[in-house]
């Protein structure tokens, strides 16, 4: 048995104007952009809700009004899919928000950077560890296997310190990215000595790239709350982790499953293309239409 405090609560930010995806995002959220038959956020809403993560915080900004509408029942609906007899549908409709599962929003009134966001649900997290997961990396579990936030809080029970999901990126995409370096720590893991928003090649102290999902414990918040503007202008969260680890340890877990860019357009055709060949329903003949194609 673990003393370290569980998961409960769940960060998603949320507030960003998704101008790669223009014209699509100008009247729609873009974490309310469909893979397949389901919007991004919902992918990272489910995987948090089988990481054991019952309340979800949602950091929004104006025009995002339609992922409130999505998690919230829809009584209209409801009614018309009962009277129609349409019990699977009525099913997948009100398997989106669980009866147990609270969420709550705020609102992030200027876009200050992804640390700014994160603080703003400092008043709803209170004293305790979270999650924060970025709707944009669409994360897929390895066949059998866990979902990468469940492996991380897997990994939080053992050792109580704020975790970051790794991967390894090619040399000419670190500046895309977080970048960590440090020395292994275990299966997966790396004790981190430093971290570097968006290093430019060359520069990188290694190729190991922050992916979309965080543990963090709550001292996190005080570290933000000092941090001047950094890359962009911007009140960075990799910057106040790098304080942060100036009093605590933080670890990297380089995570078992695959990750999708969807903030980018190419990475957002290759999750729906791959999750579309997976689909129980879909996939054998999206992937028999695939084969006509001339390739």
């Amino acid at each position: 048995m673990s003393n370290h405090q569980p998961i409960e609560v769940a960060v998603f930010p949320v507030a960003g104007l998704g101008t790669r995806f223009l014209p699509a995002t100008k009247a729609s959220p873009k974490e309310m952009l469909p893979v397949v038959d389901k919007p991004l956020i919902q992918y990272a809403v489910e995987e948090a809700y089988a990481a054991g993560v019952r309340h979800m915080v949602f950091v929004t900004g104006r025009s995002k009004r339609a992922i409130e509408d999505h998690f919230d029942t829809a009584i209209e609906l409801e009614d018309a899919l009962q009277a129609a007899g349409k019990t699977e549908l009525l099913d997948v409709v009100r398997a989106v928000a669980p009866s147990d599962m609270l969420c709550t929003y705020v609102r992030q009134h200027r876009s200050l950077g992804l640390g700014h966001a994160v603080s703003c649900a400092a008043h709803i997290v209170g004293h305790r560890p979270f999650a924060v997961l970025l709707a944009d990396d669409l994360m897929v579990c390895p066949p059998d296997g866990k979902p990468v936030l469940a492996q991380m809080v897997d990994c939080f029970a053992e050792l109580g310190r704020s975790i970051l999901a790794v991967q390894e990126v090619p040399e000419d995409q670190v500046n895309r990215y977080g970048i960590v370096a440090g020395v292994p720590a275990g299966d997966r893991l790396i004790k981190v000595d430093r971290i570097v928003e968006k290093p430019q090649p060359g520069n990188a102290p290694s190729r190991m790239g922050v992916a979309g999902r965080y543990i963090l414990t709550d001292s996190i918040f005080d570290q933000i709350r000092q941090q001047k503007p950094g890359a962009g202008g911007e009140i960075q969260l990799t910057d106040a982790i790098a304080s942060l680890m100036q009093n605590e340890r933080v670890y990297a877990y380089e995570y078992a499953g695959q990750r999708y860019d969807c903030g980018s357009k190419e990475g957002f055709l290759h999750a729906t293309v791959q999750l579309a060949l997976q689909h129980p329903q879909l996939g054998a003949a999206f992937r028999d239409f695939i084969k006509t194609l001339p390739l």
